[in-house]
């Protein structure tokens, strides 16, 4: 049985999201902390980075949600979350590695700087923070989800950066990425696992 150790107010929901879709039965440790508090020192005895998602499945211990994600995914689920063609499994891993590769960085700078930011720094994070939020934005437009009809990894990928966005009021102006969003929120698996864990944002 897999057993997630899970940190509130993280990117963990993505890998306890993918769980409850597939109907696995797993073990839930729970580890507490502020909004934007830094995780409890016992997760180190977990995985050395002391991070949060990590899960443990018989002699394994992995970290870093896209990789648990496809992990759980191909060996649990029949890879029923990634697309089998091979064009649209390109995409759709382009779009898993892009949200913590791209998308999250300018968002991070913006919200931990604030307005101790130089202003040329805080310009540049401006600029990249809104070609992302454009480029995400259009890709859901047709909708439901990022790849079309069908809900995959990507979409589980996406779903933290949105909410911790969307919790500091920079979504207004996109309100496609809003109801992309949404859509997502009112899925019963993710309402299942943010019960069990906790919402991603405080």
């Amino acid at each position: 049985m897999i057993t997630l150790h899970h940190l509130d107010f993280s990117r963990s929901t993505r890998v306890l999201w993918l769980l409850e879709e597939l109907g696995l039965e797993y073990d839930l440790r729970r580890y507490h902390r502020k909004v934007g508090g830094p995780a409890p020192a016992e997760l180190k005895t977990i995985h050395p980075l002391g991070t949060s998602p990590v899960i443990v499945d018989g002699d394994l211990v992995l970290a870093e949600s896209s990789a648990i994600l496809r992990y759980i995914d191909r060996h649990y689920g029949g890879s029923r979350f990634t697309p089998g063609d091979p064009a649209r499994r390109a995409l759709h891993d382009e779009w898993i590695d892009y949200v913590e590769g791209s998308f999250a960085m300018p968002v991070v700078v913006k919200l931990m700087g604030g307005r101790d930011l130089p202003d040329r720094l805080a310009e540049r994070m401006a600029a990249l923070l809104a070609k992302n939020l454009e480029h995400v934005s259009a890709a859901v437009t047709p909708g439901p989800y990022l790849m079309g009809a069908e809900l995959t990894l990507a979409d589980m990928q996406m779903s933290y950066i949105l909410a911790v966005t969307q919790a500091a009021g920079l979504l207004r102006p996109y309100p496609a990425l809003t109801a992309y969003l949404d859509r997502l929120l009112a899925l019963p698996a993710l309402q299942r696992a943010i019960q069990r864990g906790g919402p991603m944002t405080g």
